[in-house]
């Protein structure tokens, strides 16, 4: 998916001589972080080249709308929480109007130490095409890379399956007061509730209607 998306960006020919680099082995390492990834590619020089990427994680209002999001599909939150990546993540996301994949060539920045002034050279499309291996073996690095980890994500999730199961607890029951036994009546049947000066009669005539 993540390879898709970048061939729609029209870098397919290009994704194409990194996937040859990738797999070759030019790539000598990748750390992904949280909005940014870099990586090291061997080229035709003795040092590696330096790449970096960058793509804007997400703000705490967008990950609470996809988080809220994944909370209401049992299915999708079931399997995060066993700490399983769904295949219905990206629905989740964009049920919540969030994007998990970036929209445009613009929201990744990437530089590379080559010479080559094309973007993407072969360095950098052989991180993007090294990306999507990573992110096929470990979905979850897509969303560090979007600004969550998957503990963070796991923690919110339980977070709001906390507060769900809060609001549905029944409300306390009413307080009903005991009446008394009837032996206890007993006693008191023929005294008057009240003294007979505090009886008031109201005497009318009739409705002749």
């Amino acid at each position: 998916r993540w390879v898709n998306v970048l061939e729609s960006f029209g870098y397919g020919g290009r994704l194409a001589r990194g996937r040859t680099y990738a797999r070759g082995g030019a790539v000598v390492s990748l750390e992904i972080g949280r909005g940014n990834a870099t990586a090291r590619v061997q080229g035709s020089r003795p040092s590696p080249y330096t790449v970096r990427l960058s793509m804007p994680p997400l703000k705490d209002e967008q990950w609470d709308r996809a988080i809220d999001a994944m909370a209401e599909q049992a299915i999708v939150s079931a399997k995060l929480l066993a700490g399983e990546m769904p295949l219905e993540i990206e629905e989740a996301f964009a049920a919540a109007e969030v994007p998990l994949f970036p929209r445009s060539a613009r929201d990744l920045a990437t530089t590379c130490s080559c010479p080559d002034p094309a973007n993407p050279c072969k360095h950098i499309a052989a991180v993007y095409y090294l990306l999507g291996e990573r992110f096929d073996s470990d979905p979850f690095l897509l969303l560090q890379l979007r600004g969550r980890d998957k503990e963070q994500l796991i923690a919110a999730l339980r977070a709001r399956r906390a507060e769900s199961a809060a609001d549905l607890e029944l409300p306390d029951e009413p307080i009903v007061e005991r009446a008394p036994a009837l032996a206890e009546l007993l006693a008191a049947f023929d005294t008057r509730a009240e003294p007979l000066g505090a009886i008031a009669p109201q005497i009318a005539p009739p409705d002749p209607a």
